[in-house]
């Protein structure tokens, strides 16, 4: 049963959470784009915010089969994956809180004829502490410090 939680976990965080990344990071260039081409981006833009919005929701399923596989392994009180939590908390609170409404506010900027290159520029700061976060958690998945697996 853990080796499919487990597995359940992982194609879930590539299939969910990959996209996600993905899509906000495309999200500021994209829209420092829509001055020079203002109808490509707004549909580009429109689309990525969706994807992003769409597998934001799907990922949800990440952390209830981390949780499950965690507790199979009895890993639950290991300190990398406590770390691995918070890190996942607060990804998505930068996601939540700082993300998405800088998402809206552009989207709405450029349908309105108008970009804010600062506002981009802080997107694409906050959306890069997004991707270092979920980049350290999935280090941590892989390294888990005190694993017997050698690695």
């Amino acid at each position: 049963m853990t080796k499919f939680l487990l597995a359940v976990h992982v194609l879930a965080a590539i299939i969910a959470i990959g996209p996600v990344t993905v899509a906000a990071s495309m999200f500021p260039r994209t829209a420092r784009k829509a001055v020079a081409q203002p109808e490509e981006s707004r549909h580009t833009l429109a689309l990525l915010h969706r994807i992003r919005r769409v597998y934001a929701v799907v990922g949800v399923v990440v952390p209830v089969f981390g949780f499950a596989t965690a507790k199979n392994m009895g890993v639950l009180g290991d300190t990398w994956l406590i770390v691995s939590i918070v890190l996942t908390t607060v990804a998505s609170a930068v996601l939540a809180a700082l993300v998405l409404p800088r998402q809206e506010t552009i989207l709405e900027g450029v349908e309105a004829g108008e970009v804010n290159e600062r506002a981009t520029v802080r997107l694409a700061m906050v959306t890069g502490i997004f991707n270092l976060l979920w980049a350290a958690v999935t280090i941590l998945m892989i390294v888990r410090p005190g694993s017997t697996t050698g690695a």
